[in-house]
């Protein structure tokens, strides 16, 4: 090669070297940066195309949204509904909280959305109490929760189950009959009243003929004991449910208590259990004969742990009386307090029971008043005034914002059955509105109608409600047609004024005086 081409080509290589080099180096720059660019573009992109949270009050670093810390949360979800709309959000501690006031944002979330939101955040005392929630109440939805429900739904609640424990139902109503009528003339408690009869009557089902006698008579009075502390427990806001940090303290001492409590139950059912197996009760006649059967089968699909049987016998007792006796004290409340409703209740069970007969069951079709006043105090008094709370699986869009997973999803029926805009004088009590040729007389308990949801819709809906319904109309209308109520001590108001918790309950108890009112004392006979 010529020297004037060997140099032009060494001068060419050595320039196209440098520029490959600066290239190399340009564009070594240049790709992070470019990546950095469309890493954040993207972001952008995709935050305009995910829906904002909801709006809300801003909370207090680390405390959240401090005025629920000992208020009435259904109070200030009421007032901030007004605020903020139908659906906002705020922190409760560390928790993120979702509370929906609509009926048609709750059909997002139970009918649309439904398996999304069907999972619990558990409370820390129900954990301590339902071995982990093991239960139907509070357990996560997925294949064991389909399988217990079913099998409480079909064994504990099937028409023919109920049916077979009305003699239960009526023998635990007639005692109560007995016992307030040696108390006539004398001030009772109305709500201790309830409790007792429908807490006896909810074990009976459960454990039937099996703990008849001594036994079993010790079984059921310790059980009702420490059921009533458990309702107090669950139903205290407890500040570890939403500062997690602070569950190793246990500032309140809830779990401390509870955990004494739940050994205190673990003993009674076990002593029930033993008692069952020992028995001359082979068969299958009662609900814990069933589940003490299936802890024996081999199918995964049907078959059951004992900590889950026993979990369920809690759910059983605890869901079972607590919101009944609350909607029975409510009820007498509105009732005393409204003299026109009493004379209209009354002379419907005259009618229709008889001043020489003692209410069945059979009634219950034909009283339509006593049934259009449940409703309304379902409306105006609902039990469980935030639903038990939904947790969605995933990040959802209810309503146009975005819903975290894992966030608490309270449905406010509290808020929407008193909502002007849906109900008429709404904080007025007219059983009259559920009459027939009412807009609103089909209203059930089922959770179709997302402005009356008193025992919660979708998955999730109360699976007690046929025993619940039967048990306080039965309580009510005994009570009402055995006797004439008055006020003590010439009082002429009842204190409306609520207790919230897990049930929102009266702050005082119901205290009233009661004199016979059938025909016949014998009427108000018991023979155990």
């Amino acid at each position: 090669m010529l020297p004037e081409a060997t140099s032009a080509w060494s001068w060419w290589w050595s320039t196209s070297n440098k520029a490959d080099e600066t290239s190399r180096n340009i564009l070594t720059a240049l790709v992070p940066l470019f990546i950095i660019f469309w890493f954040i573009f993207s972001v952008k992109k995709q935050n305009k195309e995910i829906p904002p949270l909801p709006p809300g009050p801003r909370g207090l670093p680390l405390v959240g949204y401090l005025p629920f810390l000992g208020s009435n949360l259904h109070h200030s979800f009421k007032e901030l509904a007004s605020l903020y709309g139908p659906i906002f959000k705020l922190r409760l501690g560390s928790k993120d909280c979702i509370v929906v006031s609509s009926p048609s944002l709750v059909k997002e979330v139970v009918r649309d959305q439904d398996v999304v939101f069907a999972n619990r955040v558990p409370l820390i005392a129900a954990k301590i109490l339902l071995f982990g929630t093991l239960d139907i109440a509070f357990s996560n939805y997925g294949p064991e929760w389909r399988k217990m429900r079913k099998i409480f739904v079909s064994e504990m609640l099937s028409n023919a189950r109920i049916e077979d424990s009305y003699d239960i139902r009526k023998q635990q109503v007639n005692k109560m009959m007995n016992e307030t009528y040696k108390k006539a003339g004398q001030v009772v408690d109305i709500g201790e009243l309830a409790f007792v009869s429908l807490v006896s009557s909810v074990m009976n089902m459960i454990w039937g003929d099996t703990l008849k006698g001594d036994e079993g008579s010790v079984i059921n009075s310790e059980f009702r004991a420490v059921v009533d502390e458990q309702l107090e427990l669950l139903g205290a806001p407890n500040i570890s449910d939403f500062f997690p940090l602070l569950a190793m303290f246990d500032l309140q001492g809830i779990e401390r208590r509870m955990k004494i409590i739940s050994k205190r139950c673990e003993v009674i059912l076990d002593k029930a259990i033993k008692h069952h197996s020992i028995g001359e009760n082979t068969q299958l006649k009662d609900f814990l004969g069933h589940l003490l059967q299936l802890t024996k089968c081999e199918d995964p699909t049907t078959s059951l742990t004992l900590p889950q049987v026993k979990a369920m016998l809690m759910d059983v007792v605890t869901g079972g009386t607590d919101t009944t006796v609350a909607l029975a004290e409510w009820a007498m409340s509105e009732i005393l307090q409204h003299p026109n409703v009493l004379r209209k209740v009354q002379e419907e069970l005259t009618e229709i029971v008889g001043l020489n007969n003692t209410v069945e069951e059979a009634h219950f079709p034909k009283l339509k008043y006593l049934n259009a006043v449940v409703k309304e105090t379902l409306r105006l008094h609902p039990p469980i005034a935030l639903l038990v709370p939904h947790c969605p699986s995933e990040r959802s869009i209810v309503g146009g914002y975005t819903i975290p997973k894992g966030a608490r999803v309270f449905l406010n029926v509290y808020t929407i059955q008193r909502d002007p805009q849906l109900w008429e004088d709404p904080l007025l009590f007219q059983p009259d509105r559920f009459l027939s040729g009412s807009s609103v007389d089909k209203m059930d308990y089922l959770g179709n109608h997302f402005q009356f949801l008193p025992f919660g819709s979708g998955r999730r809906i109360c699976p007690g409600i046929p025993l619940a319904e039967r048990m306080s109309v039965f309580v009510l209308a005994s009570l009402l047609h055995g006797f004439h109520w008055k006020l003590p001590n010439g009082e002429v108001e009842v204190d409306l004024s609520e207790k919230f918790g897990i049930v929102v309950k009266k702050a005082k108890p119901l205290l009233a005086v009661p004199s016979p009112r059938l025909s016949s004392l014998e009427l108000y006979s018991y023979k155990d």
